[in-house]
């Protein structure tokens, strides 16, 4: 198994939960031919704790940044409530091929499975489940722009398939775009109000570096 470090990856930690910066390319679960994932580098993040965490979410294989585990039963049953009832905010960062006319709006967009033999694969379908994504224009260049992304609901490939259906594919997205680079989609921050009371959790994910060069292009200074 290659090495990864992910305690040089963590972003927030305490007794409940941990947030982590996924890295691009890597599932968080060991597929049907196996193969290094995400989840199998868990035990060294245990500080102390009998048991390794657990995934409280998902993020795609090739979407990198901002991933939550919970430490204990409790912990991801709280979370999984959260994420359940739309509680956590999430905010992603992508560039887009094509430019939105405006600077700011929202995709609502029903979706539904593609068919039986495609897994995972999304499309937009007036009789699937409500998908609702706000976005904002960050930056541009021609024929790109840099998106803030924020996903009101949890649905697979929801970012993908909405960006898809407004005429402007994440780059480097092989199943809804043109492929042929990185995907260029990054989870960027995340706040968790994991304990009533208090100040939520709040974590932000650095700019991975396949994303650099093309957020910079797009008139974005890092």
């Amino acid at each position: 198994m290659p090495a990864l470090d992910l305690s040089a990856r963590l972003l927030h930690r305490d007794g409940l939960m941990l947030v982590i910066d996924k890295p691009a390319g890597l599932p968080v679960h060991r597929g049907p031919k196996g193969g290094d994932n995400l989840e199998d580098h868990f035990d060294s993040l245990r500080f102390g704790l009998p048991r390794a965490p657990a995934l409280a979410h998902r993020l795609d294989k090739d979407t990198s940044g901002c991933l939550v585990l919970g430490r204990h039963r409790k912990a991801l049953e709280r979370l999984g409530k959260l994420f359940k009832n739309g509680r956590v905010e999430k905010t992603y960062w992508a560039v887009v091929e094509g430019e939105p006319e405006g600077d700011s709006g929202e995709i609502d967009v029903a979706l539904s499975r593609l068919d039986a033999d495609r897994g995972w694969w999304m499309r937009a379908d007036p009789a699937g489940l409500p998908a609702r994504t706000s976005w904002r224009v960050l930056g541009r260049a021609e024929g790109r722009a840099l998106l803030e992304l924020k996903p009101h609901t949890g649905r697979t490939h929801q970012l993908r398939v909405h960006c898809q259906s407004m005429g402007w594919p994440i780059l480097g997205d092989p199943v809804y775009g043109a492929g042929g680079a990185s995907l260029h989609l990054h989870a960027r921050r995340i706040v968790v109000p994991m304990q009533d009371g208090k100040r939520p959790v709040e974590a932000e994910a650095p700019v991975p570096a396949h994303m650099r060069e093309a957020i910079e292009a797009c008139g974005y200074a890092l």
